[in-house]
């Protein structure tokens, strides 16, 4: 069993008049936090608000890059060649660096949004070599991924050349039988109970898996818990969670600290 996890949170995901999650609230319970580029959401007025949020609660700040598609809200998957991929992600990525560095903090992490980061997941080798480009445009930053057992392999294949990989799991969502999140678009996968999300969220850390939405046993190793900013139901089982853990002798500590450079 692991002592030491992050909790992470997207966030900064509103933009113009329109206000989503509840970031105020989200940040008081989390070490990390992955702040929308404005691809998706955001916009620089937004970013500049989270970014300052996230210094004054001492939470480590990550890029959260998605597809150009703010109908959508980067869910919709988009085909695009992958020098478009990096490119987009540089882009957005060097925008949140630009406020991090203007309040003297660090980009902690990157964490792919919605389709562009479930699309990934089922292609490790794109992932991969992204993860090694922006290291170096980026100052080696944690990239988080789906917790899965080849997600394991790339984590450690990473590790031997220097680079960061985080795993991360979702108690808020249902899996299916490989390890995978069942699309949102299916009836039933997203929780929204608090006390069953942090009840999920609880025994993933501890028993370092959790069951499918069939029954199956899916073991994997841990790094970081996902808080969905846009999802009512998961703000409201953080603080959950963390007293929950913290019962346990789990400590919450950012990403930048469970994986060191």
């Amino acid at each position: 069993m692991t002592n030491v996890i992050d909790v992470n949170c997207d966030m900064g995901e509103s933009f113009g008049a329109y206000t989503m999650g509840r970031d105020d609230e989200a940040v008081l319970s989390i070490s990390s936090a992955s702040i929308a580029c404005g691809f998706h959401a955001s916009d620089p007025m937004v970013m500049d608000r989270t970014v300052r949020l996230c210094r004054d609660h001492h939470v480590g700040v990550g890029a959260h890059p998605g597809y150009p598609d703010l109908l959508g809200f980067g869910r919709r998957f988009l085909n695009i060649s992958e020098a478009e991929l990096q490119q987009y992600v540089v882009y957005q990525v060097g925008a949140l660096q630009g406020f991090l560095s203007m309040y003297g903090m660090s980009l902690q992490h990157i964490k792919l949004h919605g389709a562009l980061y479930n699309d990934l997941v089922g292609k490790p080798d794109l992932f991969y070599g992204l993860v090694q480009r922006l290291s170096k445009a980026f100052g080696n930053p944690v990239f988080l991924t789906l917790a899965t057992k080849q997600a394991a392999l790339l984590k450690e294949k990473a590790s031997l050349e220097g680079l960061r990989i985080a795993l991360e799991v979702f108690p808020d969502r249902q899996y299916n039988d490989e390890g995978e999140l069942i699309p949102r678009e299916q009836t039933g996968v997203v929780l929204n109970n608090p006390e069953l999300i942090a009840r999920r969220a609880v025994a993933m850390v501890l028993k370092k898996g959790f069951e499918s939405i069939n029954g199956r046993w899916i073991d994997v190793d841990v790094d970081t818990l996902c808080i969905h900013g846009d999802n009512p139901g998961s703000i409201a089982a953080a603080r959950m969670i963390v007293d929950a853990l913290t019962r346990e002798g789990i400590k919450i500590k950012p990403l930048g600290e469970i994986i060191p450079r």
